[in-house]
């Protein structure tokens, strides 16, 4: 996959992106990352990439002709025949959930738009961008964190980029659910001790005590999650001798 990101504040991403299982997807090939500053799109001196709204108002408003061209540019770069959805990152945009992650994992191009101050000309939003995301119901101070968000919330879905194909499919919201709960050793600690099931080594019924316990703490943690989640006859409460 071939991500572009179009920021004011490209070096924002050197950390987050130069670690971890970022890190490996870059170096095994799996992932094509180019971070683009939107000032060298400008044509002045100062490189301005913002101006006042019409209309009055606090704060600023960046511009569309940078941003304009700097997708524009990127877009003669990607592979022929490749039509990558253009996002804009913004309070006013879908919400972003696993589902749309999965959505966007399968794309073989994708662009992000990291809007600033006040916002962005809302012609880039019109003309420009394909789509418009939100990570959730608040404000941040650009739309930087949240690129940075939906990027490790997609690219883990890329196959071959985590250590094992299941890690993905048995994550909270794969489902629909939250995760069930995970144990390692030692068995017993602190005279707590490891549910019997999963000592069991019988995988029907672990399997089935996994969907019994991500269908419980999804109905006492996020219980409008439910009417939305795959269900099947084992989502049901946890006997007690299962618990």
């Amino acid at each position: 996959m071939r991500i572009d990101i179009f920021t004011l504040f490209p070096r924002m991403f050197d950390g987050p992106f130069g670690t971890g299982i970022f890190q490996r997807a870059l170096s095994q090939g799996l992932v094509e990352l180019h971070i683009h500053n939107i000032r060298d799109y400008t044509h002045d001196k100062h490189h301005t990439a913002d101006d006042y709204p019409f209309g009055g108002g606090g704060g600023m408003v960046l511009k569309p002709e940078p941003i304009f061209e700097a997708v524009e540019q990127a877009r003669k770069e990607v592979p022929a025949g490749e039509e990558p959805p253009i996002i804009l990152l913004s309070p006013q945009g879908r919400l972003f959930c696993h589902a749309t992650a999965s959505e966007l994992s399968r794309q073989q191009c994708l662009m992000l738009i990291c809007g600033h101050y006040e916002g962005v000309d809302d012609r880039v939003r019109q003309h420009l961008a394909t789509d418009e995301i939100s990570i959730g119901d608040y404000v941040l101070s650009g739309g930087e964190p949240a690129a940075m968000v939906v990027v490790d919330a997609i690219v883990r879905l890329i196959p071959g980029v985590l250590g094992s194909e299941d890690s993905a499919k048995h994550d909270s919201h794969s489902d629909g659910l939250l995760q069930y709960p995970q144990y390692t050793r030692p068995a017993t600690f602190r005279k707590w001790s490891v549910p019997e099931v999963l000592l069991s080594g019988n995988h029907a019924q672990v399997a089935r005590w996994r969907r019994q316990q991500a269908t419980q703490r999804t109905l006492e943690r996020r219980p409008e999650l439910i009417d939305k989640a795959k269900q099947g006859p084992e989502a049901q409460p946890p006997s007690a001798d299962m618990t």
